[in-house]
């Protein structure tokens, strides 16, 4: 069965104008109910994990001083949010969803996460609208518990996985790809084991090609038994920060590749949702949907 983790509901509304689109967390599991992708039994509410599991990737004084709000102003302007403890709660639980989730990989060839994706959050710090990095903790309680000995993360987000390039820069037990972007944020892009910078207006054909070519060798050369697929719609053309120019057909077409290189291959994936910031909400929520929908269809 597939299995997916709930976002915990951040009642604080942001900022007027602040470009994060909260909504898309209770709209998308919304609309697959609705539609009949999902019926309840799919979704979970993840637990509040230990410290120890947070601890396992970040600096045990950053947590300490997130919990305790005590960031500085430059800090917490580099994240993106006003801090709040209902923030710092939904952060920690959201990277317990992601370990949930793939457990349930294990078991069930795919789990999800509707949040997730947090690639930004270093060891010490936090930028991008990222506190946590629940890749790399999920990445991290695989490795420590054998339930993994090489893991690939395969982040398709518009913008370069800084954090978790960072995170894992001399492990030689996780491969990192990020294909981004080339001119977009981070400006100051860390190095992955593999980056794939893209120009500014990368259609679906040019991009179907790069990732076919690099995702296939990737898996020849690495054989992962784990993927970790961060799944951001911000390559949309009608996203506001992404300057790609992806149809909803080419993401559809993105996200069938990589689900069936793991299905075909045997490989367990966990996805989550990483970034969209397209004007229409409905535009975000269509498109984080088709992954789910392809998930059902392909291993269920």
């Amino acid at each position: 069965m597939l299995k997916i983790a709930l976002s915990p509901i951040f009642a604080h509304p942001l900022p007027e104008g602040h470009r994060f689109p909260m909504e898309k967390y209770s709209l998308l599991p919304e609309q697959l109910l609705f539609e009949g992708t999902v019926s309840e039994s799919n979704f979970f509410l993840p637990e509040l994990p230990a410290e120890e599991l947070i601890l396992t990737t970040h600096q045990e004084s950053y947590l300490t001083r997130l919990k305790n709000l005590e960031l500085s102003k430059a800090e917490i302007r580099a994240i993106g949010f006003p801090l709040s403890n209902p923030l710092i709660e939904r952060e920690i639980c959201i990277a317990g969803g992601s370990v949930q989730a793939a457990c349930f990989a294990k078991n069930f060839g795919i789990g999800m996460n509707v949040a997730g994706g947090t690639h930004h959050a270093f060891y010490n710090r936090g930028e991008g609208f990222c506190i946590l990095n629940d890749l790399a903790i999920t990445a991290n309680y695989l490795l420590n518990f054998k339930l993994a000995q090489k893991v690939l993360i395969v982040d398709l987000d518009v913008h370069q996985g800084n954090g978790t390039a960072s995170l894992f820069r001399d492990n030689s037990s996780v491969f990192t790809f990020s294909m981004h972007g080339e001119k977009n944020y981070p400006h100051r892009k860390e190095r992955s084991d593999l980056d794939i910078g893209l120009a500014d207006g990368t259609d679906d054909a040019t991009y179907m090609g790069v990732l076919d070519l690099h995702l296939k060798r990737i898996m020849d050369l690495e054989q992962p038994d784990f993927i970790l697929y961060q799944s951001g719609v911000d390559v949309l053309s009608t996203d506001l920060l992404g300057r790609l120019s992806l149809t909803l057909a080419g993401v559809h077409a993105r996200d069938r590749l990589v689900l069936t290189i793991a299905k075909t291959q045997g490989v367990p994936i966990m996805c989550c949702m990483g970034g969209g910031y397209s004007e229409r909400l409905r535009d975000i929520v269509d498109a984080h949907a088709q992954v789910f929908r392809l998930a059902q269809d392909l291993f269920f």
